[in-house]
């Protein structure tokens, strides 16, 4: 496996929100946390980033143990995050947004190549480039940040919540992009309150309630399952 998390316990101080959370990616595979609101999905997937320090646990990714590194070695070893509300800078360009992907040696000397790549997978922020990051729509925001996290050139790409805020017609385009992610040879992490989105490109999902797992498996044998289809789908 690429990544692999065992019993994980992440909190806020003396706040616990994660308890005993394991689970894994293999290479090439879209994985999915899919749970309401305050479940900890982005407590999980900020703690697997390196941002939170987990309390107990294991956190493995391709063999190497994550749990004592500091935080900006996780960039090094092909680890980037797609964050919750995009996260940029407000002020500065487009590219110069996209730039701040590549500040790693290995990354920074393929920068000319890598900008093409995301410009080919997103045409409308070439045109955009030198416009300030403020300017954009949301949609073309969220375009931003997956581009800067291909800027890394990751093994692994960890999303939030990346439909969020944005209009159901950029939605469906947003699911299309990370199939693509991972058909361009990153696994993917995907965590997301669009249960019927993530599963319909997911590999393998988990269901994360209360800060625990408490169902996991195949996208479809989930969606059988009565308590996913009363409280996700209103079915």
């Amino acid at each position: 496996m690429l990544l692999e998390a065992r019993n994980l316990h992440i909190g806020y101080g003396d706040a616990p929100a994660v308890w005993d959370v394991s689970l894994e990616v293999g290479g090439g595979e879209i994985v999915a946390v899919i749970g309401p609101n305050g479940a900890g999905k982005t407590t999980l997937i900020n703690a697997i980033a390196g941002l939170l320090r987990c309390r107990r646990g294991e956190l493995r990714f391709d063999g190497a143990d994550m749990t004592r590194i500091n935080a900006h070695a996780y960039c090094s070893h092909g680890i980037a995050l797609v964050p919750e509300g995009r996260r940029l800078f407000a002020k500065m360009s487009v590219e110069e947004n996209l730039e701040l992907g590549c500040y790693l040696p290995s990354a920074r000397s393929a920068r000319a190549q890598s900008l093409e790549r995301v410009y080919s997978l997103f045409p409308i922020l070439r045109d955009k480039r030198r416009q300030p990051a403020a300017e954009l729509s949301g949609g073309q925001q969220q375009m931003v940040a997956i581009g800067r996290a291909l800027m890394a050139k990751p093994r692994i790409v960890l999303f939030d919540e990346p439909s969020l805020g944005l209009a159901p017609t950029v939605v469906d385009a947003m699911f299309e992009i990370i199939a693509r992610v991972r058909a361009d040879g990153a696994a993917v992490l995907l965590v997301e309150q669009n249960v019927l989105k993530a599963l319909g490109i997911a590999d393998r999902a988990y269901v994360l309630e209360q800060g625990r797992i408490v169902a996991e498996g195949l996208p479809g044998d989930l969606l059988q399952q009565p308590h996913i289809r009363e409280a996700y789908l209103g079915v």
